[in-house]
């Protein structure tokens, strides 16, 4: 059943709408049924979760006699952004994930609807927020989670299927984003990230909607056969190396995505395609797994190239 979470006034009589739509038991609902939350598209030129969102729906359609909870699914909680592929909300110049829990009194549109949203999923047992990276960067499947969350949230993660959990140290989660607002007021959420902006990876779309069954059974949301998650790595920030260009120019990787590395092997080269000269061979500073990199291949100084996690 899709129905209307908030909405504000535009101009010209239109009104901007951000919609969930609820999957519950064949049977109705007694009242005592386990909720989990599926948000995508905070940030409009991520879409992978576009994907998730169908994905699952679909599966649990072909099998309705196995769903025991309620699932709501969000598509699009910055629709705005996704029709006009802007990162942002139109018209107003911000990231939307960094003014939760929002404010209805401040008159904003952003904020009116930010509050909204963290209203009405509030008191889910859990929330799973799906992002992709960027245009620039792809991410193997992976969950993030604050340090202070950790021992509340990680055994969920797990469940998730993914390759990797990375916990974050608190000091660099940002405490205005809607994952921070829940969290810290009693609704658990994680946040997935994968994939690359702009586009659908359908093979992480699929591996993640397997975890997100396994995460509903053991919920009690979902009674049907489920698959055996992978068993992620999980790291801390200090595992974690970062790559960054020295120079402009064109990065080609000589590395693949999600693969593992040896210390002083080639990531990538950074070409002149004007000279034909290679600007700089980029070496990887540790033992480890390439999980993020760089996918848009112009670089200036200072661009992220990749992130690698020492193993």
């Amino acid at each position: 059943m899709v129905n209307v979470v908030t909405q504000v006034e535009l101009p010209v009589d239109e009104k901007l709408k951000i919609y969930k739509n609820r999957l519950i038991p064949q049977d109705g609902l007694k009242g005592n049924e386990k909720r989990i939350s599926i948000v995508t598209g905070t940030h409009g030129d991520e879409l992978e979760g576009q994907y998730v969102c169908y994905e699952l729906q679909r599966r649990i359609k072909e099998h309705m006699e196995n769903l025991t909870g309620i699932v709501d699914i969000y598509p699009a909680v910055n629709p705005l952004g996704i029709d006009s592929i802007t990162r942002g909300v139109p018209g107003f110049d911000l990231d939307m994930n960094r003014i939760f829990p929002g404010n209805t009194e401040s008159g904003a549109m952003p904020e009116y609807l930010a509050a909204g949203l963290v209203e009405d999923l509030s008191g889910s047992d859990m929330c799973v927020d799906i992002h992709a990276s960027n245009i620039f960067l792809k991410e193997i499947p992976q969950v993030r989670i604050n340090e202070k969350d950790r021992r509340k949230l990680l055994p969920y993660a797990k469940l998730l299927n993914v390759d990797y959990i990375w916990v974050h140290s608190a000091a660099t989660v940002l405490e205005a984003t809607l994952a921070y607002s829940l969290n810290s007021t009693g609704t658990p959420m994680l946040v997935v990230e994968q994939g690359v902006g702009m586009r659908l990876t359908r093979e992480y779309g699929d591996q993640l909607v397997d975890g997100l069954f396994v995460l509903m059974k053991k919920l009690g949301i979902w009674s049907g056969k489920v698959i055996k998650p992978k068993k992620p790595i999980v790291s801390k920030d200090g595992m974690v190396s970062f790559i960054n260009a020295p120079d402009s120019g064109i990065f080609v990787p000589e590395v693949a995505h999600s693969n593992m590395i040896k210390k002083g092997e080639l990531v990538g080269n950074i070409i002149d395609p004007l000279n034909g000269t290679i600007r700089n061979a980029i070496l990887s500073p540790v033992d480890g797994l390439v999980f993020t990199l760089r996918e848009y291949p112009v670089v200036n100084r200072g661009s992220l190239i990749a992130r690698i996690l020492e193993m």
